[in-house]
């Protein structure tokens, strides 16, 4: 694959752009909605793009999912699993994706997917990786973030062990995932909504000239990987007992530091943030993540190094 830090790489024929993993993330949904009416805005030369709706049946009711996460769904035991009909809806819905896009781990899979996605949190644009191996994606983002300069478009890195999940995207050869917010579930703003479109036509605009043989130098990228989860203060029956602090919410990504404020108990106590050095948090009061025990994640910035690319 490599040699004098050079990576090579297939073209990038096959690509698909999911809306609807989420089925009340209007952004991702109402842009896909819009493509399959009329993709021209999406088709690039030499590429194949696919907008596709990922839960129609949680798009129809305008909630995240009906019986399970689907973007925590495609995991091996999920895709290999028999049961037809009387496995839950997404995970049924995980299979036939895969059928589709996949096999995930496969030289048959899609080359990428973007996999579109609103947050209530104060997260403004935020690239979602899930390797920091995958030059190709590296790149991108790259070319991206300058693009929309002096716009601001943020590299998440998740690859902890214990932290990171299988998603929807996880199907393709280079999954991407788009974060862009706030905005409340169920909700369509047009800052937003723009904000996702232009990414995505630099995105598409970055595939193109790979596949018309353009050679990337190596660069580097700003990444916050993610680091910890944590939770809201609980009581000994597990009910909230305090609310992020003032001073944090809307702070996305912004330093939390030993001794910071961090949660606001209902009688007006201050809980502070106890780590060993600063931390950048994100996804802060996430409207989605209180099921799943999260008030935040803590990342730690660092400076991931690309290869250069070029096609094969």
């Amino acid at each position: 694959m490599s040699y004098n830090n050079s990576a090579c790489f297939n073209e990038a024929r096959r690509v698909a752009i999911f809306g609807g993993t989420h089925g009340n993330e209007m952004s991702g949904v109402t842009l896909v909605n819009l493509w399959v009416k009329n993709s021209a805005e999406i088709q690039r030369k030499g590429v194949e793009t696919k907008p596709f709706i990922t839960n129609p049946k949680a798009v129809e009711k305008c909630t995240r999912y009906v019986d399970t996460d689907l973007n925590r769904a495609f995991t091996s035991e999920n895709l290999s699993a028999s049961g037809g009909d009387d496995q839950p809806y997404e995970v049924q819905r995980a299979q036939e994706i895969n059928g589709i896009f996949g096999p995930k781990g496969s030289p048959e899979a899609y080359d990428v997917i973007f996999d579109l996605h609103n947050t209530t949190s104060n997260m403004g644009c935020t690239l979602i990786l899930e390797s920091s191996k995958d030059h190709f994606n590296l790149q991108m983002m790259n070319y991206i973030k300058k693009a929309i300069a002096p716009g601001s478009c943020l590299v998440l890195l998740n690859e902890h062990p214990l932290l990171k999940y299988s998603t929807s995207r996880s199907v393709a050869k280079h999954p991407v995932g788009l974060e862009v917010g706030p905005q409340p579930q169920g909700v369509l703003r047009s800052n937003i909504f723009e904000a996702m479109r232009v990414i995505l036509k630099h995105a598409l605009d970055f595939i193109e000239l790979f596949n018309e043989g353009m050679e990337f130098p190596p660069c580097t990228v700003e990444a916050f990987r993610v680091s910890e989860r944590i939770d809201y203060p609980r009581d000994a029956n597990g009910n909230i007992i305090a609310m992020v602090h003032p001073n944090l919410q809307d702070c996305d990504w912004e330093p939390l530091n030993p001794g910071d404020p961090m949660f606001q108990t209902f009688d007006g106590k201050t809980i502070r943030y106890q780590g060993s050095g600063t931390v950048y948090p994100t996804f802060i009061n996430e409207a989605a993540y209180y099921e799943k025990q999260q008030a935040f994640v803590t990342t730690r910035r660092e400076t991931l190094v690309a290869s250069s690319i070029r096609k094969a």
